[in-house]
């Protein structure tokens, strides 16, 4: 299976000094026809490191829930972050950005939860995400 590739969504007012996302027809072209119908989310991360020689990872149970219905939207691909077991060594003193993105959520939703469900301490957890137009998140974990 060819690896997904996101495709931001164009927001259909653009504010002054603000521009549209633009996907390369490249890109368009070599995603599978199965996905480009489909909605995702975009969750970019941002983790403050203080720390020397830090490792963060991802695990594949990472998931948004719907705060009224419980719905779990999947992790379906990440950029800049290893899925677990694997870790990813992040540089020195700094904030360090990953992205993190997921099926849709159901249309229903207005605040949802970004929950890391792992066998250990310390997976990411991000309570009452406020839903917005275009799907696409900033958050500090």
């Amino acid at each position: 299976m060819k690896p997904l590739i996101p495709v931001l969504k164009a927001t259909p007012k653009v504010l002054p000094g603000e521009t549209k996302p633009k996907v390369d027809t490249e890109v368009l072209s070599s995603i599978a026809p199965e996905f480009l119908e489909d909605s995702f989310v975009y969750v970019h991360c941002y983790f403050e490191n203080t720390s020397k020689d830090m490792l963060i990872r991802v695990w594949r149970t990472t998931y948004l829930i719907d705060r009224f219905s419980g719905s779990k939207s999947q992790l379906v691909h990440v950029e800049n972050i290893s899925f677990a077991p694997m870790w990813t060594l992040i540089p020195d003193n700094g904030t360090y950005n990953f992205l993190l993105v997921f099926s849709a959520l159901p249309k229903s939703c207005k605040q949802f939860d970004l929950i890391e469900e792992i066998p250990q301490p310390g997976g990411f957890f991000v309570q009452n995400i406020q839903r917005n137009e275009r799907d696409v998140y900033h958050v500090n974990i």
